[in-house]
């Protein structure tokens, strides 16, 4: 039996909450999870997991097996890059997590001149807007935008992100062109599930001001937010690395300038381990580099 593959499923499963979620969050089949789970339950000698038709539970053998394999994956996992942490140039591959839009703009064209700067090095971006487990997911780097961090993470600040008011031409042309923040209430705004949902928060001569906020479209993707916004669905708040290229060519029309939107800081997010890889602290070092060369530190 292949131990560290079996602990791997059985990490998924309960990471993942369903046999299904490990199968599709490993690549294999629901069949092989299953096998897997069993021959993980015959070298423990134990049931791990309680099964209903609704919902898998751990058992008590289960939670301190669970505690056991995460120690295990994390001992195996930092195997290869034993050698890395020692090597005079970085390699191996290495796992970022990042949302689309900053990953898109700013993510894509940093990772690319690191990689060409450090060969042996390989990047596996992971997209995604929701906040991830790190052990748990087994990342080794996170970029967020946020001004919410997590305790239980070290974070590493990389930049500001600034963020801009704007509509499509059209929209502004049938529904007219808001000049106060208070008239932001009376329009159609596009809303962000993870930022805000239902008030936008500026200030204005270094004072707070915020307006409640509602429309017939708010959607878990700035990407989605933006590409509607262009098609003249509403007035939307965007960070400004995403909304630049249309608010230029005339897409998009920036409102308000005399309001500056709540800015969020972009941090580097990652778990403390005792000996980090060289690839791991060179990108962090590359990044915090290719940020701070940003105007003003800003994107």
């Amino acid at each position: 039996m292949d131990r560290i593959a079996a602990a791997r499923v059985f990490v998924a499963i309960n990471d993942r909450g369903s046999l299904i979620g490990a199968a599709e969050a490993l690549g294999m089949s629901r069949a092989m999870v299953t096998r897997y789970l069993a021959e993980m339950e015959q070298w423990a000698g134990a049931r791990l997991l309680h099964r209903t038709t609704r919902r898998l539970g751990l058992t008590a053998a289960g939670e301190a097996t669970l505690q056991r394999c995460r120690l295990m994956l994390d001992v195996a996992d930092g195997v290869p890059l034993a050698g890395d942490s020692e090597a005079d140039e970085p390699r191996g591959m290495l796992r970022i997590a990042c949302s689309q839009s900053l990953a898109q703009s700013v993510l894509a064209p940093a990772v690319t001149a690191y990689l060409q700067r450090y060969p042996r090095a390989t990047v596996d971006l992971l997209i995604g807007n929701q906040a991830v487990n790190l052990v748990g997911e087994r990342i080794d780097l996170a970029i967020r935008i946020t001004n919410h961090l997590d305790p239980n993470v070290i974070a590493r600040p990389l930049g500001q992100c600034d963020s801009v008011v704007c509509a499509a031409p059209a929209y502004l042309r049938a529904q007219g062109t808001p000049l106060h923040v208070a008239d932001l209430a009376r329009h159609n705004c596009l809303t962000y599930s993870y930022f805000g949902k239902t008030l936008w928060e500026f200030t204005h001569d270094g004072a707070p001001v915020s307006v409640p906020v509602s429309g017939n479209l708010s959607a878990d993707d700035s990407v989605v937010l933006l590409a509607a916004a262009e098609a003249g669905a509403g007035i939307v708040l965007q960070p400004r690395h995403s909304a630049a290229a249309p608010i230029a060519d005339g897409r998009l029309v920036a409102l308000l300038p005399h309001l500056h939107p709540q800015p969020l800081g972009i941090h580097a997010l990652y778990v403390s381990h005792s000996q980090m890889s060289a690839t791991l602290r060179t990108m962090l070092d590359f990044l915090v580099v290719w940020f701070a060369a940003q105007p003003a530190g800003r994107v």
